[in-house]
């Protein structure tokens, strides 16, 4: 299944509650899309897929890079990690 790379948001099991009380199982799945996200700190563009939502807090915080260092590393996928060690490195370095 899929899963958002900077925030970990994957799918959840639900009940949907009919007024009868009957409970039926259903599978909600985040919003994911292909995304090329630009980084300031290496002057490039980075392809991520990630949830909308991850999108919308993105512009929030203020940008790629103060949102990435910002993440906990346990969340980000393999390739996110990698992105945030490069990104950091220019940051401090």
């Amino acid at each position: 299944m899929s899963k958002c790379e900077l925030t970990g948001k994957g799918p959840i099991v639900k009940n949907l509650v009919s007024h009868s009380n009957v409970k039926t199982k259903k599978w909600m799945k985040p919003n994911i899309q292909k995304r090329r996200l630009f980084s300031e700190a290496l002057d490039c563009f980075v392809t991520l897929r990630i949830a909308n939502s991850t999108v919308r807090t993105i512009d929030h915080v203020g940008g790629f890079d103060r949102f990435i260092i910002r993440q906990p590393s346990n969340l980000l996928s393999k390739r996110a990690l990698q992105v945030k060690g490069r990104v950091s490195k220019v940051v401090k370095g």
